[in-house]
C-alpha cells in the first residue's frame, strides 16, 4: 500500500487549518484595533494606572 497520498493530504489539511487560524486571529485583532494608530493605547493606560497606585488612581 502506498502511504504517500494520505500523508500529503494530511499535510495540506494541516497547513490549511493553520492558515485559517492565522487569518482568523489577524482579522480579529485588526477589528479590535491592535493594528491602528492607537494599538498600544491600553499599554500606556495600564502603566499610568500603576504609577498612580492601582486601579483608577486609587491608593
Amino acid at each position: 500500500m502506498d502511504y504517500t497520498y494520505p500523508s500529503v493530504y494530511f499535510a495540506y489539511f494541516f497547513f490549511l487549518i493553520v492558515a485559517i487560524g492565522a487569518l482568523y486571529f489577524f482579522v480579529k485583532s485588526y477589528r479590535d484595533g491592535y493594528w491602528g494608530d492607537e494599538g498600544e493605547e491600553i499599554k500606556y493606560r495600564i502603566f499610568e494606572e500603576e504609577e498612580l497606585g492601582g486601579e483608577n488612581g486609587r491608593k
